[in-house]
């Protein structure tokens, strides 16, 4: 048991004294930067399932299914 508590002993110290923690304007920055990323995928993710459905029900109806 001594491990478990020696490890969480240390864990906190390395959080508290050697993690360096952004400001509060960074942390505002880096979340508005990971939306507008979030935002770009999904549009190129939700045009891409619109073009590949439509290629596949041309593609259908080709082949007569």
């Amino acid at each position: 048991m001594s491990k478990v508590g020696n490890y969480i002993q240390e864990a906190y110290d390395e959080l508290v004294h050697k993690v360096s923690w952004p400001t509060w304007d960074e942390l505002q920055q880096t979340t508005v930067i990971v939306l507008v990323a979030l935002l770009i995928t999904t549009a190129v993710i939700f045009g891409m399932d619109l073009v590949f459905e439509q290629a596949l029900t041309f593609i259908y109806k080709l082949i007569g299914k």
